[in-house]
């Protein structure tokens, strides 16, 4: 087998591995790709997080629950503590800022966690809010931080009602701030129909889709 074979092999076995909640595989899977030279971001991007995108489809399906997806969640944070600390933050000209969390009434964090890897590696500052946020701690952590952009993720469809509420208030506050959204019940059209600014449709397109929206709003104003 040669080199791109085996990478090819382990990013199928991390992806597999975070399915089967198999902590210990994801982890030994993690080491090999930094042996076999695979650039861990790819090993985040096209291993854990392409396999966290099919637990979200086993979960949407019922055929995963809660119990299930804090298991897979597990697994793949044990292989990103082997893979984050050697991953290479991009220079960058100008330095951006995020605001991110999972809006209220959520408690889930596996795709927001993702996604602010995702903006740490391209050498963006974030300021993590966590899960379950209330409409009024976005705006205010806009406002302490300065943040340019303000990103929110949900995973149910009961949790995405409290988005049109949360982009209300940050766009009262300061209409120029760009707002993103992404998770499963979303899409481009219902993102735009809330008053987002751009949405990311998995945590890979995060960053590029966050800077076209920045230029975007920027270009506006």
């Amino acid at each position: 087998m040669d080199s791109t074979e085996a990478g090819t092999e382990i990013l199928r076995g991390l992806a597999e591995a975070v399915v089967a909640y198999d902590e210990e595989k994801t982890v030994e899977l993690a080491r090999m790709s930094l042996k076999q030279g695979i650039d861990p971001g790819v090993a985040i991007l096209k291993g854990l997080a392409f396999g966290m995108d099919q637990v979200g489809k086993l979960y949407e399906t019922q055929e995963y629950f809660v119990p299930e997806l804090l298991l897979c969640a597990d697994a793949m944070n044990a292989a990103l503590d082997v893979l984050k600390p050697h991953i290479k933050v991009e220079a960058q000209a100008e330095r951006h800022s995020v605001v991110i969390g999972t809006v209220e009434g959520d408690i889930h964090e596996i795709g927001k966690n993702l996604v602010k890897i995702m903006y740490e590696a391209a050498g963006w500052t974030v300021y993590d809010l966590g899960a379950d946020v209330k409409a009024a701690s976005f705006s205010e952590e806009q406002k302490r931080t300065g943040a340019e952009v303000v990103a929110m993720s949900c995973l149910m469809t009961t949790s995405m009602l409290a988005i049109p509420e949360v982009i209300k208030a940050i766009k009262a506050n300061d209409p120029d701030i760009t707002v993103m959204v992404g998770g499963a019940p979303l899409n481009r059209e219902l993102a735009m129909a809330y008053g987002a600014d751009g949405y990311a449709e998995s945590c890979g397109s995060a960053v590029k889709e966050t800077l076209t929206a920045l230029n975007r709003v920027k270009g506006a104003t």
